[in-house]
């Protein structure tokens, strides 16, 4: 296999499984954010990750609010990706780092998700500002709860809310110091 073949191929399994990985952690967040599961776009969610987290489910019940069977499947289903493309490059990973490895890379995630749940929802609010769909009510309800404090501290200036500003760079600084804490992990763990 060519190198551009190979890396064409790392690159479509790639994108579709961080897509599949999206929805399992939507899935997750969903009821600890407190989105409605009458939401078109919240059922579509749980219709798609349903073959996975269900029978998983039966054997692995949830822990309060968290979806232990969800979070199981995307941290093996990461661990699988990770896998994968290390085998596609001819490389070889240790359990112990692909573990490690696929968590941060959970986490990662996690924080965009709330990143671009705030970009959209300052998008959206130029764009058709008290309009209502489905997406409109999953994103906010991811995030409000972090812009609430931000909103608390900062007051509008000229009727604009800053409070996103500083919700993203806050989460840019966590997504930094998330990167930073990965490589010295894996460093020790390797």
């Amino acid at each position: 296999m060519t190198d551009s073949l190979r890396e064409a191929l790392i690159f479509v399994i790639d994108v579709f499984t961080r897509l599949y990985l999206l929805l399992l952690l939507l899935r997750m967040l969903m009821p600890l954010l407190g989105v409605s599961f009458n939401n078109v776009l919240a059922q579509g969610i749980l219709r798609l990750t349903a073959p996975l987290v269900v029978p998983v489910r039966r054997i692995v019940p949830p822990i309060g609010r968290i979806d232990t069977a969800t979070l199981l499947i995307a941290l093996a289903l990461q661990c699988l990706l990770i896998w994968v493309i290390a085998q596609l490059r001819g490389a070889s990973i240790g359990i112990a780092l692909l573990i490690v490895a696929s968590a941060f890379e959970l986490l990662t995630l996690t924080v965009n998700i709330f990143l671009f749940a705030i970009l959209i929802s300052v998008v959206l609010s130029w764009l058709s500002p008290n309009s209502y769909n489905p997406v409109v009510g999953v994103v906010h309800a991811i995030s409000e709860p972090v812009l609430r404090p931000f909103r608390r501290r900062v007051p509008p200036m000229g009727g604009f809310d800053l409070s996103p500003i500083f919700a993203m760079v806050a989460l840019g600084v966590v997504l930094i110091l998330l990167r930073g804490i990965e490589a010295e992990v894996l460093a020790r763990v390797s």
